[in-house]
């Protein structure tokens, strides 16, 4: 079967390897990304029997064709107010005796002391493969043949001394203590039967540096954020500039004689009245514009000219994700984006969105929000706090979920260019020396793009020391292709005003579609950009950034997809924990990051190259059982994947997968 008998959009797979010819579901990324917009969803619109209406005629053809595109569509897109519970152990142990310390609330303590009751009720170790022990055939890991004895009693059942703790292995010590679910390869038995832990001070002393996460926020400093006792001068003094100035053009404003040469402001002006041509109409709907704007050439300059760049991705983007993609060779990495009132609360997740790993080189938070009164405070304590461990603070102008956008923030901003203004310069003076950027879409409606206009502005008067432009309208989404030609009208735009200006140039990404080496060298010859963000194209094939580097398209096996996902667990027990509530939360992202890679295609498969992102995938099998379960759409196949590095899921652990197609029968994903 030739692809050419395959439906237009329909990714071609040669013949032998097709199961079917009709391509699969596709997940809605637009509906899944806004997926905590609407957390109950809407209300069905269709009741009664299938081809009749509520009350009781008969439906047409065509009106029962348009009742099943309907009912398809409710099949799409995202799972409502997905929920996440800790799993916890069924005897809490005291985290201070679990690491061989006094805990100071005594018998108050509201967690237990007994050693042996918690390990006698502790699941038996997990045992962690190495590369070694991965194959392309089932089971895919081999296991160590551990046999039991009966001397060892049950305190000890639990252990299994051939596993290996990765956070134990990576840094000479286990933070968990007896609590690690890996706890086999970090303690040893005294002569009195007593368990006791061990540390590699060598390797600790040596390894410390290279693994400790950077920017942690402490507790006291948290609650002096949260009870609004955190100093923030700069900003303080920022608002109160801005404030006297719009009481000032206030005055001016009331004054007879002023009134009437004051043209009427844009927001003002009735939709169907054009606004004046020429410069003057941009001056004049930014009149709340500051004063004294920073001039680029007063910041650190960012020399990114070539890097790739992995885009900051909500919730799949955490610190293991970043992680394995600096492993396949991104050169710049930014945390998932961060609210700014969130930040002002003292918020504990958030504050946790800007810790960073040694190895990602170059390394910024994204953050978002729809005033000064907002970003310029959190800018300056997040400043501060991260100071020497943050490269850059990106501002969010291109968010499209309605959750964001509603609030004023995201891609909302881009129709309030003078509000915006005022956010940058406000936040360069908070943050001191660390560069400010900006990441934005084309416009917020489709085909009305205003990129072209705030763009020369963001660099040239608001002192943006980088921007990225995804070339889609918010309204857009995924749903059409990115629109390149656009992208390098910006670039040439900004160009021009920072020519005139005597300006040195502001590096420039682009956004949008990227899935292979040809294509990424395609559009950094013919569009102009300095380099390319890669979101999408990096969630289902993080190893993209080495097809890059290396100017090639990469038939990666199986065995070395395992060896991805491996890794990922790995750097997810170093990050989340190696105890029963870390092994989980490692296992819920893992299965978010499988949700996006079960997606890829491998190229052998394929008729032709490059592959495309938008193509749809009909059903196929793998040129082995491995390559098969890898691509397999089914979230219960993904906690099973999971499985192989993380153990057994427990019963009262879930997965409810963001995209409703991936979602099988009532359980929707359950493990």
């Amino acid at each position: 079967m030739a692809s050419s008998t395959l439906p237009p959009g329909t990714a071609p797979i040669k013949a032998e390897f097709l199961v079917s010819v009709q391509p699969r579901d596709v997940p809605d990324d637009d509906a899944a990304e806004g997926s905590t917009s609407h957390v109950n969803g809407r209300p069905d619109t269709v009741t009664g029997t299938q081809g009749t209406e509520e009350g009781g005629k008969k439906l047409s053809g065509a009106q029962r064709k348009k009742l099943a595109k309907e009912e398809r569509k409710k099949q799409r897109g995202a799972n409502k107010g997905r929920r996440f519970q800790k799993v916890r152990d069924e005897v809490e142990l005291c985290f201070r005796v679990a690491n061989g310390q006094q805990c100071e609330f005594g018998n108050e303590c509201r967690f237990t002391h007994d050693v042996s009751v918690y390990l006698a009720a502790k699941p038996r170790d997990i045992h962690f493969p190495s590369s070694e022990d991965l194959s392309n055939s089932p089971p895919f890991v081999r296991l160590p043949d551990v046999e039991m004895t009966e001397e060892i009693d049950a305190t000890k059942s639990s252990l299994d001394f051939t596993t290996t703790c990765p956070i134990y292995q990576h840094t000479g010590e286990c933070r968990h203590g007896l609590k690690c679910r890996f706890l086999g390869n970090h303690v040893r038995m005294k002569e009195n039967g007593e368990l006791e832990l061990v540390v590699d001070e060598e390797k600790k002393a040596r390894l410390i540096a290279a693994e400790t996460e950077l920017n942690f926020i402490d507790g006291d400093t948290l609650r002096k954020i949260r009870t609004k006792k955190y100093p923030h001068p700069i900003a303080n003094a920022y608002l109160k500039e801005i404030q006297n100035n719009a009481n000032h053009e206030k005055k001016v404003e009331e004054t007879p004689q002023a009134t009437e040469s004051i043209a009427q402001p844009a927001a003002d002006r009735p939709k169907d009245v054009a606004p004046p041509n020429g410069a003057d109409a941009v001056d004049q709907s930014q009149d709340d514009t500051p004063d004294v704007p920073l001039r680029p050439v007063e910041k650190k300059r960012l020399h990114w000219t070539g890097k790739t760049y992995l885009a900051p991705l909500t919730t799949v983007g955490n610190l293991p994700f970043r992680r394995l993609c600096v492993d396949y060779g991104a050169d710049i990495t930014c945390g998932e984006m961060g609210l700014a009132m969130s930040f002002l609360q003292g918020s504990k997740e958030e504050w946790s969105l800007v810790r960073r790993h040694p190895s990602e080189s170059i390394f910024g938070m994204q953050i978002a929000g729809s005033k000064p009164q907002l970003l310029v405070p959190a800018a300056e304590i997040i400043g501060r706090e991260c100071a020497g461990n943050l490269d850059f603070v990106d501002v969010n102008c291109g968010c499209p979920i309605d959750l964001v956008y509603k609030t004023g923030s995201g891609s909302a901003l881009l129709d309030a260019a003078g509000r915006l203004g005022k956010i940058l310069v406000g936040m360069n003076k908070a943050l001191d020396n660390i560069p400010v950027t900006a990441k934005l879409r084309t416009g917020v409606k489709d085909g009305k793009n205003t990129a072209h206009k705030l763009m020369p502005r963001l660099a040239c008067e608001w002192g943006a020391s980088a921007i990225t432009l995804h070339g889609r309208t918010r309204q857009q989404r995924y749903t059409k292709l990115a629109d390149w030609d656009y992208i390098k009208q910006c670039v040439e735009a900004v160009r021009a005003r920072e020519e005139e200006e005597g300006l040195s140039p502001v590096p420039i990404f682009g956004g949008g579609d990227c899935f292979s080496s040809e294509d990424y060298w395609h559009k950094m010859d013919n569009y102009g950009v300095d380099g390319i963000m890669i979101g999408r194209g990096a969630l289902i094939k993080p190893w993209i950034f080495t097809e890059i580097k290396e100017r090639r398209e990469w038939d990666i096996s199986s065995r070395e997809r395992l060896e991805l996902v491996r890794k990922y667990a790995e750097y997810g027990l170093n990050h989340f924990g190696s105890d029963t509530a870390g092994v989980n939360t490692t296992r819920r992202y893992l299965c978010e990051a499988l949700s996006f890679q079960y997606r890829y295609v491998p190229i052998g498969l394929l008729e032709r190259l490059p592959a495309r992102i938008n193509d749809r995938a009909p059903a196929f099998r793998g040129r082995d059982e491995l390559e098969t379960l890898l691509a397999s759409p089914d979230s219960r196949d993904w906690v099973k994947i999971s499985e192989m590095f993380l153990g057994p899921a427990p019963e009262s652990w879930s997965f409810t997968p963001k995209h409703k197609s991936n979602a099988y029968g009532s359980e929707e994903g359950q493990g």
